[in-house]
């Protein structure tokens, strides 16, 4: 890895800061980085309110999106509330379809099939939309590229309310409202919202419109929070304010659904890392394996029991999708090795029979072993379809833009990104994107990156620091759980791989003039046991967090990488 410090720190105001939070000089520097200069700016940060939201109202679009919708509900026309089958799409049918179903009888939910349909807003949709006389759909974390789709909506007679986060094209399309504040018409504060997080807007506007205030919609940002995360946007401003918010509405009175999926994932006290890794891939696995309107039924259920049946039967979807991962991953592996791509720019590999539900899940394994822009394709229908990841820093959606000759299809955004094209065309857009990338990527981006906050030594990681440390959270893009440096650390003789396979490494770091020592933990990081016998001396980056042994708890730093070794 490339260790590289942050460097945005102003000695003066860092040391103003810290005399008056009365704090230390490293947490004080943590909180400068974080955009942090003031006591009132400290206090926000830690303590984000609700009233820091945006007024909805400043969206483009907004105001004709909730005419639209009052008049659809005073004259008793069908609504269909349309999303995508990930997470962010799932749980914004769910947010809206809970709000709207106490206004209005008449509403309905679709989520497209990932295989039957695709991406985004589908002409079988709006062919079913037709034949069950709905007159409006709500589009939510899609739309944004669908210009036909709406057209041939509307002559049909159908109205649509888009509401997306994704990169507008260059065309708007001619719906009765389209919300985005990614478009480059909208000046809407702040535009690294979800899609989610663009439906709570449009709800929390249309009870604008019926007096009902930010407080009522509280019971409704849990699933905010969850597509926070899992959607990987930035947790900065009034993301920040809403995860917040919702990780308090998951731990304390969580919907019914979201009850029953963090039953399954067996987590008390979830963090937002709890929510990315135990209650979104649950979430995710009934799209990918089966049907995303399964996730749906559960997140909008009312009834306890059958919300436990539905989370039960996530469950198992969940364990096939894991099962079908790893196979699916290995298969992959063992063709970039078989065609001699080990050395390159990019991974693109392709095999008919791989399942459409995981490509995007073996993507990011694939670049664990390879790191550098991955596509996973495989048959569907009579079109290939991929999901694109991407290393830190490189816009693969850019990279794909590029390639556009060859694409039939494509939308998404920096880091991750969904395609279709013909068989006919795969080799030549194979070859497109590794020149592409071969020629826009600067080399420091084929080397995995290791950001760090400061250097600090073992003396500094008291109950206090990491009591502080958890007050930054929630984090995630933008804010990032605090890594730390220690140098010239050793282990006092206790380390030693652990794990069913033996490839974690257990270790007990100790500072050699202090002698405070630490115990650790690194993931996949055993193949480094042999550089740290006792008595040799390496540097070490880790975040700090805990561990609970038989009822008792202790601080536990999660080592990132090691340096140094003798």
């Amino acid at each position: 890895m490339r260790w590289i410090q942050k460097t945005n720190t102003d000695l003066k105001t860092v040391a103003q800061l810290s005399k008056d939070l009365g704090v230390d000089k490293t947490i004080a520097t943590l909180l400068f980085q974080r955009g942090v200069s003031t006591f009132e700016e400290a206090r926000s940060f830690f303590r984000p309110n609700l009233s820091e939201l945006h007024d909805p109202f400043l969206m483009k679009d907004m105001d004709m999106a909730v005419e639209r919708i009052l008049k659809a509900i005073k004259n008793e026309e069908n609504i269909l509330v349309y999303g995508d089958y990930d997470v962010d799409g799932t749980t914004s049918v769910s947010l809206v379809y809970s709000y709207l179903s106490t206004l209005h009888k008449n509403i309905a939910t679709y989520i497209p099939d990932r295989y039957a349909e695709g991406y985004g807003i589908s002409f079988q949709s709006i062919d079913f939309a037709a034949a069950t006389g709905v007159t409006l759909i709500i589009a939510l974390d899609c739309g944004i590229k669908a210009l036909d789709k709406v057209r041939y909506a509307t002559e049909k007679g159908i109205d649509y309310v888009i509401c997306d986060h994704h990169r507008p094209g260059d065309t708007i399309p001619e719906a009765v409202a389209v919300l985005d504040p990614k478009r480059a018409d909208c000046s809407y504060p702040y535009d690294e919202l979800c899609g989610c997080g663009v439906g709570f807007k449009l709800i929390q506007a249309i009870g604008s419109t019926f007096g009902q205030g930010i407080d009522y919609f509280l019971p409704y940002l849990d699933l905010v929070a969850t597509a926070i995360g899992a959607d990987i946007v930035p947790v900065t401003g009034e993301n920040r304010v809403l995860a917040y918010h919702g990780l308090k509405v998951i731990n304390s009175h969580p919907r019914i659904g979201m009850k029953a999926l963090i039953a399954q994932s067996k987590k008390e006290n979830l963090t937002i890392t709890d929510v990315v890794f135990g209650i979104a891939p649950r979430i995710n696995a009934a799209g990918r394996i089966k049907s995303g309107n399964d996730a749906v039924q559960l997140l909008i259920e009312q009834d306890a029991l059958k919300a436990q049946k539905f989370a039960e039967a996530i469950e198992i979807n969940n364990v096939d999708r894991k099962e079908l991962d790893k196979y699916i991953t290995q298969e992959a592996l063992d063709q970039i090795i078989e065609n001699g791509e080990e050395e390159g720019y990019t991974t693109v590999v392709y095999d008919e029979n791989w399942h459409k539900g995981v490509i995007g899940i073996v993507a990011s394994r694939l670049i664990e072993t390879y790191y550098r822009p991955t596509l996973v394709f495989t048959k569907s229908g009579d079109k290939l379809a991929a999901s694109a990841r991407s290393v830190t820093g490189f816009d693969v959606y850019d990279a794909l833009e590029a390639c556009s000759e060859f694409i039939e299809q494509f939308g998404g955004h920096k880091y991750a990104a969904g395609l279709t094209l013909s068989l006919a065309q795969y080799p030549k857009f194979k070859a497109k994107f590794e020149e592409v990338v071969k020629a826009t990527i600067p080399e420091e981006l084929r080397v995995r990156e290791l950001k760090y906050d400061s250097v600090i030594t073992l003396g500094e990681i008291t109950p206090k620091f990491h009591r502080i440390l958890k007050q930054l959270a929630p984090f995630g893009p933008g804010n990032m759980t605090p890594t730390f440096v220690a140098k010239d650390i050793r282990d006092t003789g206790w380390g030693k791989p652990v794990g069913g396979d033996k490839t974690h490494l257990k270790v007990n770091l100790e500072d050699p003039e202090t002698k405070i020592a630490i115990s650790g933990i690194g993931f996949g990081l055993a193949t480094r046991f042999a550089g740290i016998k006792k008595g040799a001396t390496f540097d070490v980056a880790f975040t700090v967090d805990e561990n609970t042994w038989q009822g008792n708890t202790s601080i536990q730093l999660m080592l990132k990488d090691l340096k140094k070794e003798v």
